[in-house]
């Protein structure tokens, strides 16, 4: 049962630091050209959208990465 709370406990660090690290990188882009006036809120709106969506992929496929990892003894076992 333990295992369960560990694996959450990863799950949740692992998206909070992808959802950090992609909205880092976002800021890297230079959209203001093609923000409206007046539309700054959306604007930032926008970039945490993106951050979630982009950082929830890549915590998600990572975590995969590390499931898979720990399956692989199963293959040469009988």
């Amino acid at each position: 049962m333990a295992q369960f709370g560990w694996n959450a406990l990863l799950q949740i660090v692992s998206h909070f630091f992808f959802i950090m690290v992609s909205f880092w990188a976002l800021q890297a882009l230079r959209i203001e050209h093609l923000i409206k006036k007046d539309q700054v809120t959306r604007a930032r709106l926008l970039y945490i959208l993106l951050a979630v969506a982009i950082g929830l992929n890549v915590s998600n496929f990572f975590l995969d990465i590390v499931v898979q990892t720990k399956n692989i003894p199963f293959i040469f076992s009988t």
